[in-house]
């Protein structure tokens, strides 16, 4: 999966692949100023998910697509056991977030974007 990146003008240490409303690029880039955060990702809803902007280094290259796929089958699965448990009522997953030893991931789902977040809770 390949996607076209080039630098965005609107923002330092954004890579984009396609514009964004400018109210979506000031979330973004007041998420990526906060000096605990790491990088942020902007994917498709598409399956597997693309990226539309990142920031951070952390997101750049083979490593970004990772996260990328990953977060889309986290997503995926999460909505797929929900749906399991009460199949009857339309409850729309909002946030996600989860926690490892070195790093948290905040995930919130939308219907045309995923919003990822990955931030050091320890520099906090």
């Amino acid at each position: 999966m390949a996607t076209a990146s080039a630098t965005n003008t609107s923002g330092p240490g954004f890579s984009s692949s396609q514009t964004t409303p400018p109210e979506l690029e000031q979330t973004l880039q007041k998420l990526s100023s906060h000096r605990t955060v790491l990088g942020v990702l902007l994917l498709s809803r598409a399956s597997p998910p693309s990226i539309i902007r990142h920031s951070g280094v952390v997101f750049d290259g083979e490593q970004g697509r990772k996260y990328a796929k990953a977060v889309g089958r986290i997503v995926d699965a999460c909505k797929a056991g929900l749906d399991d448990i009460d199949g009857e009522t339309q409850d729309d997953m909002k946030f996600m977030r989860i926690r490892t030893k070195r790093h948290e991931l905040m995930i919130s789902p939308d219907e045309r974007y995923l919003l990822v977040v990955l931030h050091d809770p320890a520099a906090a």
